[in-house]
């Protein structure tokens, strides 16, 4: 079987990248503007910031599905220019198969990779086994909690061994104990293949409790207002004084962002 850990996560480096929507009408909304950004090796960054201040936007055009209206993104110096398979992605909504099963929605990103059956079909439950759903794995993806569909979006995204995963609110639509439960898993995981993840969440406890860095974003249009390490060790403690002390710095960093964020919607709906 080929090596199930074999890539280890890559640079990104973001440089003087914005983004400008326009409409069929001609109208243009300015989501992201000069932002610049480097990520080393296997590092998991967080970015947090108010709704619609692009944050998303950023990172589908780091995973490839979109291009800067100025600016560059690059992995490992080679510019970004579209999808990879290098470059996994999990969405909230899943975005699984239904018509395939669980081992067939894991193995499908491997089929590209021109692995044979036999190997595929091992690899893909080595990741299964890592997520415990090993015993679902000829069940059809309907007949998954929400829960168990986002652990087979993680096994599939890891199981193509890209360098750098990319997640888009991946817990968002979760109850609070499965989010906690996929927290701790995502952290297993990723420790254990050196990954660069890239994560986008509206939780400042969910960024504190993941990130080795969390990257805070300003109102629309989105710029990078600030960058806090998280120096505790895991598993962290929500409850202790260092968490909290955390809390507070991305709190304090977020507030007049959120202030900025409500008073641009509401121009907009008096408009």
């Amino acid at each position: 079987m080929a090596d199930i850990n074999a890539s280890k996560g890559k640079t990104i480096a973001v440089r003087s990248v914005s983004k400008v929507y326009r409409s069929r009408n001609g109208d243009s909304m300015q989501a992201l503007t000069s932002v610049d950004l480097d990520i080393a090796a296997g590092e998991f960054v967080v970015i947090v910031g108010p709704s619609g201040c692009g944050k998303s936007s950023l990172l589908y055009m780091l995973a490839g599905f979109g291009k800067p209206t100025a600016g560059t993104i690059s992995l490992e110096t080679e510019p970004i220019t579209g999808p990879d398979i290098d470059r996994g992605m999990v969405f909230q909504n899943y975005a699984l198969f239904p018509w395939l099963t669980v081992i067939g929605n894991v193995e499908f990103g491997l089929e590209g990779k021109s692995i044979p059956k036999g190997e595929r079909r091992a690899i893909a439950m080595h990741y299964l086994h890592m997520v415990g759903l090993q015993d679902f794995m000829d069940k059809p993806i309907g007949e998954l909690s929400g829960g168990m569909k986002q652990r087979v979006a993680i096994a599939r995204a890891f199981a193509t061994d890209p360098s750098v995963i990319y997640m888009d609110e991946p817990f968002g639509a979760l109850d609070a104990l499965t989010r906690r439960f996929l927290q701790k898993e995502l952290l297993r995981i990723w420790q254990a293949h050196t990954k660069t993840v890239v994560f986008v969440t509206h939780s400042v406890p969910e960024a504190i409790i993941l990130a080795d860095r969390i990257i805070i974003m300003t109102a629309r249009p989105g710029r990078i207002k600030s960058e806090i390490r998280v120096d505790l060790p895991h598993p962290r403690d929500v409850t202790s004084d260092g968490f909290r002390e955390y809390e507070r710095r991305v709190y304090a960093d977020l507030d007049d962002e959120l202030a900025k964020s409500f008073d641009l919607e509401g121009r907009a709906a008096d408009a």
